[in-house]
């Protein structure tokens, strides 16, 4: 398997945006646990390897147990997960998924991601869910390699 091509040398200033947010995340109040369970989800769901790779490493670095990062992929049916990544793991995927139903997010998924974190966090989260979905269609697109980001 070959890269198609490499999007943050073709297109500096559209990767350096994207860091931007990455940097926004990073220094949000959203949890960084829930956030690398956030993106591994999504991307699962698109089937983006070269970002299921990098964020179960990114995960595993920062302390993440072999167990959560398992079951994400069947977090309903894991005793791992706290209410609140719960809430945040719903909310990914029904925003993942937009085209798969007929009211995209339901009032209720949205409810319970708003019980459990304040609005800025939930903002953060909705922005956290953009991003990983963008970048997932970008490395998907251009064929990247999982594993190679560790390599480079």
């Amino acid at each position: 398997m070959k890269a198609r091509m490499n999007v943050g040398e073709l297109a500096p200033e559209a990767y350096k945006a994207m860091l931007g947010l990455e940097g926004f995340l990073r220094t949000s109040t959203l949890p960084h646990a829930t956030l690398e369970l956030v993106k591994l989800r999504a991307s699962q769901i698109n089937g983006c390897g070269f970002c299921v790779d990098m964020h179960a490493h990114e995960a595993k670095k920062a302390g993440e147990s072999d167990e959560r990062l398992f079951s994400v992929a069947a977090w309903r049916e894991a005793p791992y997960f706290t209410d609140a990544e719960r809430a945040a793991l719903a909310l990914a995927e029904e925003a993942t998924r937009l085209a798969d139903r007929g009211e995209a997010i339901p009032d209720a998924v949205w409810e319970e991601a708003a019980r459990h974190h304040d609005e800025k966090t939930l903002a953060a989260l909705v922005v956290a869910i953009a991003t990983i979905n963008a970048w997932n269609r970008i490395c998907v697109t251009t064929r990247q390699i999982a594993g190679s980001y560790r390599q480079g």
